[in-house]
Order: C-alpha cells, then structure tokens, then sequence
C-alpha cells in the first residue's frame, strides 16, 4: 500500500513541475519609447526635420521649414539659420554684424531680427560676384523674407552705394529697397547704360502687413530687359529696360563700377530671413533657383528620421507600432520596420523595409536587433506639417529555458561522464555542456568532444574524453529554446569530477 507521506510528496513535486512548466511557456512582452518625456535623440540619420511643442508639451518631431539650396548661379546666400551670418557660397566677407538671431523663422530654423537703430549686416563680394567686381552684371536676382514691424517710411532693407566713371566723368550709383507708404520701393540710380532714364523706380502694390512675412523678388533679365518686382511670387511692377522702354528693344545692360559693400537692414526694424542674390532671372529652371519652389512653408518631399539599430534578443518579435502624433487634413505619417541578426551588414536599402500602420499588428519581424523609420509629408499647399511627440515600440522576447534541476558527474580514466535531468521548461529544445578546471570558468578547450560550450541536443547524458587525469574538472549544463539555439537560460548548480586511470581498475 503507497503511504499518504509519498503521495504527498509525489504532488508536491507534480505540481511544481507544473507550475514552472506553465510559466517558462510564456514568452515576455516589451516596450520600448522613443520621444515623450525621454526625447528624441536615437537616431541614425534625420533630414527635414526639427523639434517644436507637440502633446502634452512633450518635445516632437515635425517639419522644418523650407530653406534654400546653392547652386552655380547663386552669388549669395544668408539662411540665418546658425549663431553667425555668413554666405552659405563663401563669395562675399561679413564686414561688420548688428542683427541678432530670432525664432519664428519664415523659412529654415532662424531669423534675423534688426532693431532699426543699429546698421545691420555689411558685406564685402570677392573678386567674380556681383558686387564684387567692376563692368556689365548680366542678368540677376535679389530676393528676401521680411516681416517688419511696423514698415515706416524711409526705413531701407537693402543699399548698395558706388559710382561709376563714364565718358570721362563720374556718376553716383545707388540701388536700393526701401518702404514708401507700406509699400516696398526699388530704387537704381544709374545702373542700366544707355537708358534714358537715369533714376528706375519700381513701387510696389501690395501693403507689407507688419509682423507678416511676405517674399520680395527683384529681377533683371539681360536677354529681355525686363526688370520684374514680384511679392509672394505676384508681379508688382515691371519694366523694360531697352532702348524704346518697350519688350523686343535693344537692352540696356546694368553695369557696376567702383567695388562698394552692400548692406541690408541698414534702417529697418523687423525680421529678415533667406536673403540671396542670384546670377540669373528670377524664373530659373533649376529646382535651388528662387521663385521655383514659391511660397510654400514645408517642402514636398517632407522629411525622413531612421532609428539607430535597437538591440533585443535573438528571435524577438516586432508586436506593434504605437504613436501620439498631430496629423493634420491631407499630412501623413508612414511607418516602416525591418529586423535582422547582423545589423553591421545593413545599409539603406537591406535588409528590406516594411511599411507598418500604427496601431496593427505586426508580423514576420523577427531578430536580434530592430529598426524604425518614419517619413512625414506636408498637405499638398506646404502649408501644414504633422507632428510625432511620442513612439512606443512593443515587442516580445522569448523567455529563457530554465536549466536542468539536477546534475551528475562520474569519473573515469581521461573522462568524465555527465548526466542531467531533463528542463521543467517546455521551451528547451536541447543542452549546453560547459566545462572548466576553475570555479565558475568554463573555459576548457582540452575535450575531444570540443571547446566549451558543447552543444549536445536534446539528450540527457554524454561522456566527455581526452581529459587529464589528476585534474579537477568543473561542469554545468544550460537549455536552450527550440525556437532559436542562440536563446540559453541560465547555468545549472555547478558539479566537479577528477578523471583517474585508478578508477578503471577497481
């Protein structure tokens, strides 16, 4: 008859089988988050975009707003988007500075504040730009944002002062944009050779609203003598610049004489932003040249940031891509994930991308190490950027198998032979055999079987030769998930044997 004390001791051991067999099962879910409280700052590459105030005043990515690029006919270029003016071309010298740096740009991640009182920027051309050098200009253009602040009259965005010496006499030569009834003014005062005119006056018909930012293009077309004003991409103004003031007349072509400086801002209160001067008309082809991409705020191919490679565990699976993020009518959000075991051998196209939707399931990503990149687009005027303040990658790691409960080492001459119980944990599709003739070092490397770890499958014993005899060994045995070899739990309690030729004899 089984005494009542070895059933009782028989349950106890059931049931702790199956308790730990019903929780090893489980594989463990994750998150991780990017943005909220924590920020932004895990990224591999980012372009087009910055930070501003998203949700719950978390810091989010959006949109910076467009600025413009160089190319072989621009002659100046001052973004304002650093701490210090300078020509993005290197073709002109800053002289002397007063404005200040100012937020609220209209295009770009700065301004420029001028406070009326101080001379703005002064600038002095190299040989080869335009107000650098000395004889006929060709076609240009000069271009700028201005947001002032009250738009008074007098006040002079932009002078350029010289004279120029002609059939033996000397003439004063001005250019220059200033406001005349809260209308902007372009002024040249013997510029143009052969006009009939010496004084070219170009008004404006549009009131500059103060504190709003409009676009001011002014442009002289060599092959037509149009000389152009336009505000916001609008024609305000516009003259031929020929021999009967009429189109298809002899040009009359602008000429420089003494190198002077120019100086903007020099009486003007207000912000500026993207002043440039190109060496073409204003209606240029390439895609950097100014009045192409108008007045839109955002670009339209939006912006793009790639998480730096995260690091899970091996056979971890990508769950879902959650976000808090602003998305205005016509914007967009896209997703895209991929895994891998190698991120060292990834570039931008491999592994391949797989575009996710936030908030579904996600399937078939799996690996060692994730990635996440997000493209974000404006509506279809450039007018309205989407936000991210906050992304939450969930994910799920496979648990680790826990380690045979019991182990058993046996010496014998030049081996020793090992025998384990079996994983309670219904993960485990095999075994690690370390060894060592240290503590806790499993460092042996002397076995015919091989180095330590053996990996020696799903079995419960193996015998372990080519062993010194006299030394002391040291042994443990881990599982691991049949899901993926590379997924080992813990060690086991660790055993010792002494392999001994005496041992064959007895």
């Amino acid at each position: 008859m089984v005494s009542l004390k070895k059933v009782s001791r028989f349950a106890l051991i059931l049931s702790s089988i199956l308790f730990f067999d019903t929780v090893s099962s489980f594989a463990v879910p994750k998150k991780m988050v990017f943005g909220g409280k924590n920020g932004w700052n895990d990224f591999q590459k980012m372009t087009g975009l910055t930070t501003g105030v998203g949700r719950f005043g978390y810091e989010s990515l959006q949109l910076v707003t467009s600025t413009q690029c160089t190319d072989d006919e621009t002659d100046l270029l001052l973004t304002f988007d650093g701490q210090d003016v300078r020509d993005s071309t290197g073709h002109y010298e800053v002289v002397s500075n007063n404005l200040l740096r100012a937020d609220g740009a209209a295009r770009g991640k700065g301004a420029a504040l001028s406070r009326g009182i101080d001379k703005g920027v002064s600038l002095k051309g190299d040989k080869g730009s335009l107000f650098g050098t000395s004889g006929m200009a060709g076609s240009f253009t000069i271009e700028f944002w201005l947001a002032p602040s009250l738009a008074e009259n007098g006040e002079t965005v932009f002078s350029w002062r010289s004279s120029l010496n002609a059939s033996g006499y000397s003439k004063y030569q001005m250019i220059s944009a200033s406001f005349f009834a809260n209308h902007l003014q372009w002024k040249f005062n013997n510029i143009f050779l052969g006009f009939d005119d010496s004084e070219v006056v170009l008004d404006g018909l549009s009131t500059v609203v103060p504190k709003k930012w409009s676009r001011h293009t002014l442009s002289f077309d060599q092959e037509t003598g149009a000389l152009e004003y336009c505000v916001d991409g609008r024609t305000e103004a516009i003259k031929f610049i020929t021999k009967t003031q009429h189109e298809n007349g002899t040009v009359c072509e602008p000429s420089i004489g003494v190198v002077a400086k120019i100086d903007i801002c020099p009486q003007y209160a207000g912000k500026i932003d993207n002043f440039r001067i190109d060496r073409s008309a204003g209606k240029a082809s390439s895609e950097c040249a100014i009045g192409v991409t108008g007045n839109e705020k955002f670009k339209a191919d939006g912006g793009f940031f790639m998480t730096k490679p995260i690091l899970v565990s091996h056979s971890a699976e990508m769950d879902e891509i959650s976000a808090e993020m602003s998305v205005p009518p016509q914007t967009e959000v896209k997703f895209y994930v991929r895994s891998g075991d190698n991120c060292y051998e990834w570039n931008d196209k491999y592994p391949a991308w797989k575009e996710v939707v936030p908030g579904e399931k996600i399937s078939d990503v799996s690996g060692l190490y994730f990635q996440i990149a997000a493209e974000l687009l404006p509506d279809g005027g450039g007018e309205h950027t989407p936000a991210i303040s906050e992304m939450t990658l969930a994910y799920t790691e496979q648990d680790d198998p826990l380690p045979p409960f019991s182990v058993e080492a046996i010496p014998g001459d030049g081996c020793v032979t090992l025998s384990w119980s079996n994983s309670v944990d219904d993960t485990a599709g095999g075994y690690y055999v370390y060894y060592g003739n240290r503590p806790g070092e499993y460092l042996g490397v002397v076995a015919s079987e091989g180095a330590s770890p053996i990996k020696v499958g799903n079995r419960n014993s193996m015998t372990l030769s080519g062993l010194r005899n006299g030394t002391i060994y040291y042994f443990a045995v881990s599982a691991y998930s049949k899901l993926d070899p590379r997924i080992c739990g813990e060690v086991s309690k660790e055993v010792f044997a002494r392999p001994s030729a005496r041992l064959s004899i007895r």
